[in-house]
């Protein structure tokens, strides 16, 4: 991976596609004021150097409730008995490839993580801290916080309109 450069044709590429990455590269150019072939030259390159890591769809839980339920989420925090940096990389790669934990921070003061987690119900929901929380020695605390609604959500990295 090699150095990048970004310039206010990236961070207002960037900017678009964090809002919506299902336009086209023509629709894209045409919004950032670009030809077609260099804003496909350009997302390539902010894609190969990692600063745009992947593109997901985000789903609607409500619309998909009557199919699969509401499901549960929780914002959980997590102490360790052991803090040394080996205990905390020990914790993250134990969480990283569990589905039901969507997000994962090392935070501070307080905790030592912050997850958020989703599961199908409070069945499921047990079984994953039995999994990942009882099972681990190292685990000292886990407090859990039961979301009732979500009123907000989002994923957009707040970047400045030029440089």
């Amino acid at each position: 991976m090699s150095a990048l450069t970004l310039d206010n044709i990236d961070l207002q590429l960037l900017a678009q596609l964090q809002t919506n990455t299902a336009l086209t590269n023509q629709e894209l150019a045409e919004r950032v004021h670009v030809s077609p072939p260099t804003c496909l030259r350009r997302v390539k390159r902010l894609k190969d150097t990692g600063l745009i890591e992947r593109e997901i769809a985000v789903l609607s839980t409500d619309k998909l409730a009557s199919e699969l339920g509401h499901g549960l989420t929780a914002v959980v925090e997590i102490t360790l008995d052991r803090q040394d940096q080996a205990a905390l990389e020990v914790f993250e790669q134990r969480v990283a490839p569990i589905d039901a934990v969507q997000q994962c921070y090392r935070v501070s003061p307080g905790p030592d993580f912050c997850l958020v987690v989703h599961a199908a119900n409070m069945p499921d929901y047990l079984a994953l801290t039995q999994q990942l929380f009882t099972a681990d020695a190292n685990v000292r605390n886990v407090k859990s916080f039961f979301s009732l609604k979500r009123s907000k959500f989002g994923a957009s990295l707040p970047l400045p309109e030029s440089l």
